[in-house]
């Protein structure tokens, strides 16, 4: 089994940006709980623009895939698609730096 560490950027939604923060702090526990994501601590930030980066370590690749088919994780994506879209970490414009600097939040 192959541990995996993932990178997500969150683009909170006008408005949606509590909503978001209070899910993120939710978000690694809950995978914990179903054994889909490791012990290890995740890493929140935002970046100048509100975006939240996340930083998390999936338990394998075939525990990213039963994420996808789980009724608790996905009523949980419910929830960020109410809030945010997701976006590719290289919009972020700290990623261009050479030393990307953010804001840390937990």
């Amino acid at each position: 089994m192959q541990e995996r560490i993932v990178i997500v950027g969150y683009k909170p939604k006008i408005g949606k940006e509590e909503m978001l923060k209070s899910l993120m702090r939710e978000h690694l526990s809950t995978l914990q709980k179903l054994h889909l994501a490791t012990d290890r601590n995740s890493i929140m930030m935002e970046a100048e623009d509100g975006t939240i980066i996340e930083v998390f370590e999936w338990k394998s690749k075939a525990a990213i895939e039963s994420a996808h088919t789980n009724p608790e994780v996905l009523k949980m994506w419910a929830k960020y698609a109410e809030c945010c879209d997701y976006i590719p970490v290289g919009n972020v414009a700290e990623i261009a730096n050479l030393f990307s600097e953010f804001t840390p939040f937990s």
